[in-house]
């Protein structure tokens, strides 16, 4: 038999596991595109890098921003924290 307060305290249980649940969710789905900002801002500072590298941060990004639309958070994030090391941030 279950009484009021076993009732609340699982009531309160199921609303935190639930609130981190949402949150960690929203924010791996924001973490592609805040990496894809730091990029561009980097990139709008004219950073000190070769041809062949900026290239590879511009291939890297588009890669990264690919990935993440087609829901590949993983194979984006991957990307978009290469260009990120390239670029020194």
């Amino acid at each position: 038999m279950t009484t009021p307060q076993t009732t609340r305290k699982l009531a309160a249980a199921l609303a935190v596991g639930a609130g981190l649940a949402f949150a960690a969710g929203s924010a791996l789905a924001h973490g592609c595109p805040g990496e894809m900002k730091a990029i561009d801002a980097k990139l709008a500072t004219n950073p000190k890098l070769s041809e062949a590298e900026l290239a590879k941060v511009k291939t890297l990004r588009s890669e990264g921003e690919a990935a993440h639309k087609a829901g590949n958070h993983d194979a984006s994030m991957k990307a978009l924290g290469d260009a990120k090391k390239l670029l020194g941030i």
